[in-house]
């Protein structure tokens, strides 16, 4: 049976609006239907108290709040006796116009009082109390008012959502019915949340098909986009894109080439030749290259004042830590003085971080203030860890907030920069253009910039491969730290994972160290294995926690060892249902007290408490912590992550996951004292050295691969780095002499 057959009707008067989202139209109404009052909740436009509506939904049952009609569908009538319009208005529908003033208009104009507030403001000034300018104000205010709703009542009826509708009214005011008739892939702007495909299927229910053109363009900057949002490419060679989007919009490339000229001249994209060859950009990604090429050019160019006492230091701060540093280690901190612009690199058990506090000691020595940040908060959680100095999130740092389209805004700029005059920036290969070009526009002339990465990691999740373009431009100081320590070399992990990057197959076969394989042939055996060891076998062997010690870490969030399926078993193995355990079903999720969870996206309005009573805000994305308590009644859980706890409504579990096994890519900038990685059938995609690797590099105790040696054997082999496209080296080499 159909939706339309089942959907019951429910018609009344809004009495009362209890709750609305503005961002999403999200809205619980009262509804006085008889005389029987109903909680109607669902997505509406910018509805007001007094209104009559007509709604078609389902009865639901809320365990806080009780019955309740959820609404699919709705149409609203204009008040149309004098006693309907005197409710609408006296409830303040209408900015100016309260109780008093809703008695004397309905009063004097009876029914035509809507047509009198449209169309003939100045007869309302004949009433006491109602100058003309306050009468102009009021129908500024009413047209504005029912401006959205026009809109929406003209585009629901080509099957736009009431979401998208309230979108579309964002972008382009009240001239968004005329603008989506003529070119409804204006939507798929970016900012809207409607895609290219969704504008399509609008747009064929258009009364007239928009110009074909309009629908070539949206199609190519689509293209675009996606390449940059979804595969990491800041552009795209011109060959390449007139191929690929003739294909998706089944035309040929003559068309294509003819719009995409259109596109460039009208400053939507930008075409640039470089090594020979056309390239694609958005705008924003070519801003964003040209910006750090830029900025990097004036950091090369202003190197700071030089130490005479350069020398004598190092040795001093080797002397009153008992240590005696390695000669790349020397360098490392000399070029950081000198050139005060450097790249640290190295893997596992170089010393990478024993030449970080030797560059913190020496500025500090000369009084400098430092900053100290990371791309996320689990990064910055260690690097305070290793460095015993307070380090944030970058965009804690630039001090971010958040613009209507939830796109960050930072506060810190060129016009208020930051005011330390050293800035230490740790996993670099976890920075993507935008971020990485915002640090640079706010730090302060002469500000020196101290970078640590390792190149053979991943690259970002975002758009760009920033760390790897700077080193590969030749141009920066970059000091790679390559000697692996001897107390380091006591660890199969740390060998292992230098093997691993040089090509060399890791140690499989010895029983002794922390680094193991059980083979396993097949993926479910291999999922299976994985549930035993986290739930059972590494608690008892060991005395692992489930939660706070042992990560599983996947190639893939598909199939039976992607992090989709393992979480579900883990959830069942390590903590399983119990009528003594509350639940809360958010989505498709079921979260119980003591589940361990991670945060997908940085909420920097979460309010966390420390066990002593200290207070803060923010929980980022990729944070892990734990359920402790679930409150089913008011749908809240209390989540501690690491030292603080939070209390997330409903509503901000959206943004949580379970996270007994997460993906390789969200594992970085973490480390886990045992790590447990399946290596079963990977996806060809993800099969490659550079993974393998990132996830190894996460373990600090044990590390265990599920799987088979074949499979371990192919991603070693697998060099083939996943390709971006980017232009960042060809920007610091132009004009560079």
């Amino acid at each position: 049976m159909s939706e339309e057959q089942t959907a019951e009707r429910l018609n009344g008067t809004v009495e009362d609006i209890r709750f609305r989202n503005e961002q999403n139209g999200y809205t619980v109404l009262e509804i006085g239907c008889d005389d029987e009052l109903v909680t109607a909740v669902g997505t509406f436009s910018d509805i007001s108290v007094g209104e009559t509506v007509r709604l078609s939904g389902a009865w639901v049952y809320h365990p806080t709040f009780g019955r309740q009609f959820k609404v699919e569908a709705f149409e609203r009538e204009m008040p149309a006796t004098a006693e309907q319009l005197y409710n609408y208005l006296a409830a303040g529908a209408v900015k100016g116009i309260g109780p008093a003033t809703a008695e004397k208009i309905v009063k004097k104009f009876g029914e035509q009082t809507f047509d009198i507030l449209e169309n003939e403001p100045e007869r309302l000034a004949t009433i006491k109390g109602i100058s003309i300018d306050k009468a102009k104000k009021i129908q500024e205010n009413f047209k504005k008012q029912f401006a959205v709703r026009s809109v929406m009542l003209a585009l629901e009826g080509y099957g736009m959502s009431p979401r998208e509708c309230i979108a579309a009214y964002d972008a382009f005011g009240s001239n968004a019915v005329a603008r989506i008739l003529e070119n409804p892939f204006a939507l798929c702007n970016g900012e809207t949340g409607i895609g290219f495909e969704r504008a399509e299927t609008i747009a064929a229910a258009l009364p007239n098909p928009p110009a074909s053109h309009l629908r070539v363009q949206a199609g190519i900057v689509h293209i675009v986009r996606q390449n940059l949002y979804s595969n990491g490419h800041t552009c795209i060679p011109r060959e390449k894109l007139l191929s690929i989007a003739a294909a998706y919009l089944e035309t040929n490339t003559d068309t294509i080439d003819i719009q995409l000229d259109a596109l460039v001249e009208a400053h939507t994209l930008v075409q640039r030749e470089l090594g020979g060859r056309e390239f694609i950009f958005l705008t924003s990604a070519y801003n964003d290259e040209k910006t750090i090429s830029d900025r990097i050019k004036i950091l090369l160019r202003f190197p700071p004042p030089q130490s005479e006492t350069l020398e004598q230091d190092i040795a001093d701060i080797e002397r009153e830590n008992g240590i005696s540093y390695a000669e790349t280690q020397r360098e490392a901190i000399r070029t950081a003085v000198e050139r005060g612009l450097l790249i640290l690199t190295g893997g596992p058990g170089t010393g990478k971080t024993t030449a970080l506090k030797g560059i913190l000691q020496l500025f500090e020595r000369q009084g400098l203030d430092i900053a100290l940040a990371a791309p996320t908060g689990r990064a910055a959680k260690r690097m305070t860890e290793l460095t015993g100095r307070d380090a944030k999130t970058m965009h804690r740092l630039l001090e971010v907030e958040w613009d209507e389209h939830d796109n960050p805004v930072f506060k810190r700029g060129l016009r208020n920069p930051l005011e330390c005059e050293v800035l230490i920036l740790d996993e670099l290969s976890m920075v993507d253009i935008h971020l990485f070009a915002s640090l640079l526009q706010a730090l302060p002339f002469g500000c020196r910039l101290i970078m640590v990465g390792d190149a053979d990691q991943l690259p970002p999740v975002g758009a760009g491969n920033v760390l790897a373009d700077l080193i590969g431009s030749g141009l920066l100081p970059v000091v790679c730290l390559t000697e692996v320590f001897r107390q380091a070399m006591d660890s199969l992990i740390v060998t292992n994972a230098h093997r691993i990057v040089g090509g060399d197959m890791p140690v499989l076969d010895r029983k002794d160290g922390d680094f193991f394989l059980l083979e396993r042939t097949n993926p479910y055996a291999a999922a299976k294995t994985v549930s035993d060891l986290v739930s059972k076998r590494l608690p008892q062997a060991y005395g692992l926690s489930p939660t706070e010690d042992i990560q599983v870490l996947c190639p893939s969030k598909k199939g039976e060892v992607g992090t989709v399926h393992l979480n579900t078993l883990l959830q069942n193995s390590v903590n399983p249902p119990d009528e003594k355990k509350a639940e809360l079903t958010v989505g498709f999720r079921t979260f119980r007290t003591g589940d361990k969870v991670m945060q997908t996206k940085n909420n920097y309005d979460v309010i966390w408490e420390k066990a002593d009573g200290e207070t803060g805000e923010g929980i980022f994305n990729g944070d892990i912590g734990v359920i402790e308590q679930i409150d089913p009644r008011a749908e809240t859980a209390r989540i501690r992550f690491d030292d603080r706890t939070v209390v997330a409504a409903k509503e901000q579990l959206v943004e949580m996951e379970l996270a007994y096994a997460v993906t390789v890519h969200k594992s970085q900038g973490s480390e886990f004292s045992a790590v447990i990685i399946p290596v079963v059938s990977v996806l060809p995609n993800l099969c490659y050295r550079n993974l393998l690797y990132t996830a190894v590099t996460r373990a600090k105790k044990l590390l265990i691969l599920v799987g088979t040696a074949e499979e371990v054997e192919k991603m070693v082999r697998n060099d083939k780095k996943t390709r971006r496209y980017s232009a960042l080296q060809y920007f610091l080499h132009d004009e560079v002499q």
